[in-house]
């Protein structure tokens, strides 16, 4: 028998006697639940296993046995809808619970946070989307960056202690040492295993870069040899002082040789970071503390996502901020997001290639023009302010004198991320402004890999996209402007060549400075850019957990969280 089904038989039997303690029998309780004697003796034993009942058999011929419930009808169904709510199953729970949003929100509230099961430590923390690809050369949205920081690990890496400069150190590599500018040797720790128990070795580190090497950023790795076991020597087409720097980025951390070969490896890849993926899917995304990790081994042993998707959002609002309020409200230590929210324009194939459509959009769509239109109650726990260049503190943007002469054409076609909790909104906004105007926007929703890999580019005027480079450091934005050539493909060659020519004179020399002002200057004087908004970024101030402390993705480091005992 399912258990759905002995639970309509239970509450048949509840809701007959009334939940009380009751003198009956087997021919009395087969006409209540329509079904044989024989049958009534398994439905009873099923219960009294699960220990929803007692009951009591009658000794001698004409006695009465006695029928005890342990639980009532509505503990049963709690139960049954918080075992469905710990699976992920929020409508079928929402059902259990006969619709009664209210409940549903206190069980999901019950089970985030922290906990402890068997010995180990498990947090629990709500999102509103699944992640469907969580490997490092692919294109990665903040918080995807964040969980490849967890499973994965790189030659080098980026120090990220709290008021403390970034600065590269270790990881698989615990040394290395320039031969030449030209030369690189990285000295690997020995004995490291991936996720699913196999030692690393130099094949993968070899299929790793060259793989890496495609990309624009990493042009300029000619060779990887391996001269001595536990020894990567990297030789590069040009000067780099700052090759050590460049591998701590997450597009360079190491895969298995083999991962082409792996099913599902998108979704459960297998790195050597504190972290192995357990479970992915549209309901939970979880991470499990890997044994074997060569580093400190993490503190929290599970770490589990869930995804409280549209449906949540649907059925459970507005309360569902203020029954989470505890596990998921803002921290008062907010740091500013080191990126922003902005419009990039197609200066190839699309509108901006005119001039007049160029100075037209940089006089409409700058950020105070679009803030202009915002009502702060519709963009949830964003906190917004305008920008006036691509990071915060850079002054770059110029306002378009008015007026401009108008463009002929009626339609404009702008593209944003699908599962964005207020592009939709910033959108609108931009369709109200070009509506003044007697413009058309036409809107096109794109996962957020076509829109970097440029799908449907020539059809396209504008991308509402943003940034986040996850580090204060001033080379960061390195990785983001060469991002899969998606700023490159749409920006006139020559202007690109210009940016590419001085970050390959700051490459070659140990002392000068990085040229970021530079290149934001650059590309939001040109109009290849309009800033939008930047963003301040916390985590929930849970005094329950320690070192939790927001990082520049607007995560924290799973590996670091650990609980204190509440004093009595």
């Amino acid at each position: 028998m399912s258990g759905q089904r002995l639970k309509l038989q239970f509450q048949r039997l509840y809701n007959h006697f009334g939940g009380d303690c009751t003198e009956t029998n087997l021919q009395d309780i087969s006409e209540v639940l329509f079904c044989t004697r024989r049958n009534v003796r398994m439905v009873i034993n099923k219960m009294v296993e699960k220990g929803w009942v007692d009951w009591q058999p009658a000794v001698g011929r004409g006695k009465q046995s006695r029928l005890i419930f342990n639980n009532t009808d509505s503990e049963l169904q709690l139960h049954h809808a918080r075992k469905l709510v710990a699976d992920g199953k929020l409508e079928p729970a929402l059902v259990a619970l006969d619709n009664n949003a209210e409940k549903l929100v206190q069980l999901i509230q019950e089970q985030l946070g922290i906990s402890h099961h068997q010995g180990k430590q498990i947090v629990r923390l709500p999102y509103y989307r699944s992640f469907e690809n969580i490997t490092p050369l692919k294109p990665l949205r903040r918080s995807e960056q964040h969980l490849v920081r967890q499973i994965f690990s790189g030659l080098t890496q980026l120090k990220e202690e709290k008021g403390e400069q970034e600065t590269v150190i270790g990881d698989i590599a615990h040394a290395w040492e320039a031969i030449t500018p030209r030369h690189w040797r990285f000295y690997l720790r020995p004995a490291i295993r991936f996720h699913d128990g196999r030692l690393l070795d130099s094949n993968d580190i070899f299929a790793t870069f060259s793989e890496v090497k495609q990309l624009a950023l990493f042009a300029h790795i000619d060779k990887v040899s391996s001269p001595f076991i536990n020894i990567i020597d990297f030789h590069l087409s040009q000067d780099d002082y700052r090759f050590p720097d460049l591998l701590a980025n997450i597009c360079a951390m190491i895969q298995p040789a083999n991962h082409a070969l792996i099913s599902d490896y998108n979704t459960f890849p297998i790195g050597t970071g504190p972290y192995k993926v357990a479970v992915n899917d549209k309901q939970r995304f979880k991470l499990e503390a890997f044994e074997h990790y060569f580093g400190f081994r993490a503190l929290s042993d599970v770490v589990e996502v869930w995804i409280l998707n549209h449906f949540a959002a649907c059925y459970l609002q507005p309360t569902l901020g203020d029954k989470l309020e505890q596990h998921v409200h803002i921290s008062s230590r907010l740091s500013m997001d080191q990126g922003c929210t902005f419009l990039l324009l197609n200066r190839i194939s699309g509108l901006a290639q005119d001039p007049q459509w160029l100075r037209y959009f940089q006089s409409r769509l700058y950020s105070l023009n679009v803030m202009r239109e915002m009502d702060l109650t519709q963009v949830g726990d964003f906190k917004l302010f305008n920008a006036y260049g691509l990071l915060p503190g850079w002054i770059h943007t110029q306002q378009v004198p008015e007026p401009v002469v108008m463009p002929h054409k009626r339609v404009v076609t702008l593209a944003y991320q699908h599962e964005h909790p207020i592009y939709p909104y910033v959108a609108s906004l931009i369709e109200k402004i070009l509506m003044k105007d007697g413009i058309r926007l036409n809107i096109m929703e794109l996962s957020y890999e076509d829109i970097v890999l440029g799908k449907h580019a020539e059809k396209i005027d504008i991308w509402l996209n943003g940034m986040s480079l996850g580090s204060n450091r001033s080379d960061a934005i390195l990785a983001w402007l060469h991002n899969f050539n998606h700023i490159q493909r749409v920006m006139p060659s020559d202007e690109f060549k210009q940016l590419q020519q001085v970050i390959s004179e700051w490459r070659s020399t140990s002392t000068t400075k990085f040229p970021g002002d530079i290149i934001g200057e650059t590309l939001s004087q040109t109009g290849q850019i309009i800033p939008l908004f930047h963003n301040w970024l916390g985590v929930d101030d849970n005094v329950q957990l320690q070192g939790m402390e927001s990082n520049l993705l607007g995560w924290f480091d799973f590996k670091s969280v650990w609980s204190k005992p509440q004093s009595s």
